[in-house]
């Protein structure tokens, strides 16, 4: 069995992008070190080259670069260097080059030796609290997302026999359309207890998620929205949490009946209690927060555009380009088609951006930057915003402000022309759904012509410094 000086995991969000690119990363850092390296990887599809026990516990150092639940419990007394998925594709040599100098904490708990079947529950201490508390929600947006895209697009196909095609009572209707509705539906209602259920597993593991299932149920029935699935989460973690420290002093042979049966019961019934008693004022604030951003919408377009905009380019798939991607399926789900046509348009645009680029000025990128641009008129044409990283990464303070520019044309043009997208992912793929598709394409492809024409001159302009 080959050792691994150094072992690693990663994971992102969505699962698309981000994981595998701080994968190659930290495989290429570490092969221009001369060192050995494998890579775990958490991406949508789930777990890939998983990290066997002896791998573990053979390894030197652990690089965990994720904004999910990746599991760390099982590097305790492990050094252990703990940051964000970015991070991993941006610093991959600073973050072997840290590992092989024994930078890091220990991780808390039992080795891996001295309890290799045992799942431990109480959470990491590595890392800001704020950047665990992202992790947690993150780990909950990366299992709702599925069940959001699946439902959206069901939804959206239903109406290309009307708007009206699943009324039996209306003219448009059309019985398979309906069950398309009806089944896209199931999957969207989904949304907020498998938000709140992974949240609270994130949190407290296996114990925490049923907790979390039922309070994002009563969070949904109760008519809290997404907030209230934030919520639920993180009260049915914590709730778990203090559980497992209120029961710890009961003797270890009842291990197997708190698991089954005292963290559920009595972790059901608290968070269910508490929720019960949150839900009519978080379902107050959600309708008033949804009315708000719908309103604000309708009202000035062009600074939601902006706003949108910026958010979307500024980190490209990461917490700020989450924030606005979460807002809008969470409006999507309440019937709001238009905010997300916006979002999709501001995060399709960035990768359409340096495909311009390397199409108009060519002759300043190397050969990598060029494939990567044409390759990127594919990834943005599907909504994958991360193919442009690799060129923000370079140069960050000059490329991000033109990417911000861009998405934020396309996003305002989205909104002031009225196109509405009721599928939360796809790009281009749910042309046949979008109202006023043509509009959309045009505002998307103006934003990229916008910023891949300035982000060519930056590199003209870079390129004949270096060369006077």
């Amino acid at each position: 069995m080959t050792k691994y000086q150094i072992i690693a995991a990663t994971g992102c969000p969505t699962g698309i992008a981000h994981t595998y690119m701080a994968q190659e990363a930290l495989e290429q850092a570490a092969k221009r070190k001369g060192v050995t390296i494998k890579v775990e990887t958490h991406g949508q599809i789930g777990i890939e080259h998983e990290l066997t026990p002896e791998e573990i516990k053979e390894a030197d150092a652990v690089i965990i670069a994720a904004d999910k639940d990746v599991q760390a419990q099982r590097f305790a007394g492990k050094r252990v260097i703990d940051v964000s998925v970015s991070k991993g594709i941006k610093d991959a040599d600073k973050l072997i080059e840290e590992a092989l100098s024994g930078a890091g904490e220990v991780m808390a708990g039992q080795s891996q030796d001295e309890a290799p079947n045992e799942e431990k529950i109480a959470p990491s201490k590595l890392g800001k609290v704020g950047h665990k508390i992202y992790k947690d929600l993150m780990n909950g947006v990366s299992h709702m997302l599925p069940f959001v895209v699946s439902g959206g697009v069901l939804i959206a196909i239903s109406f290309l026999w009307g708007i009206y095609s699943a009324d039996p009572s209306n003219a448009q209707y059309n019985s398979f359309a309906a069950q398309l509705k009806n089944i896209g539906g199931f999957a969207m209602n989904m949304m907020v207890p498998i938000l709140s259920a992974f949240i609270a597993e994130s949190i407290a593991k296996r114990p925490g998620l049923v907790v979390g299932f039922v309070g994002g149920l009563i969070a949904f029935d109760g008519g809290t929205g997404f907030l209230g699935g934030i919520v639920s989460g993180f009260l049915a973690g914590y709730v778990v949490l203090g559980l497992v420290k209120l029961l710890s002093p009961l003797p270890k042979s009842l291990d197997g009946l708190k698991a089954i049966f005292l963290y559920p019961v009595f972790g059901v019934f608290i968070t269910g209690s508490l929720m019960n008693l949150a839900t009519e004022p978080m379902a107050s604030l959600n309708k008033a927060m949804m009315g708000f951003l719908a309103g604000f919408e309708n009202s000035s377009p062009l600074v939601l555009g902006i706003i949108v905009g910026c958010m979307c380019a500024f980190d490209m798939g990461g917490p700020v380009n989450k924030a606005a991607y979460v807002t809008g399926t969470a409006l999507l789900a309440q019937g709001n088609t238009s905010f997300m046509a916006g979002v999709s348009a501001a995060c399709i645009a960035p990768p359409l951006i340096t495909g311009v680029a390397v199409v108009l000025f060519g002759k300043y990128f190397d050969t990598n930057e060029r494939n990567a641009g044409l390759v990127n008129f594919i990834l943005g044409s599907t909504h994958i915003t991360e193919g442009a990283i690799p060129f923000a990464a370079k140069d960050p303070l000059r490329v991000l402000p033109i990417m911000m520019l861009g998405s934020s044309t396309a996003a305002v043009l989205t909104y002031m022309l009225g196109v509405k997208v009721p599928a939360p992912h796809g790009g281009f793929l749910v042309l046949p759904v979008v109202t006023h598709g043509f509009s959309w394409v045009m505002a998307i492809l103006a934003g990229a012509i916008v910023g891949g024409i300035l982000l060519g001159l930056l590199q003209r302009s870079k390129a004949r410094k270096a060369a006077a």
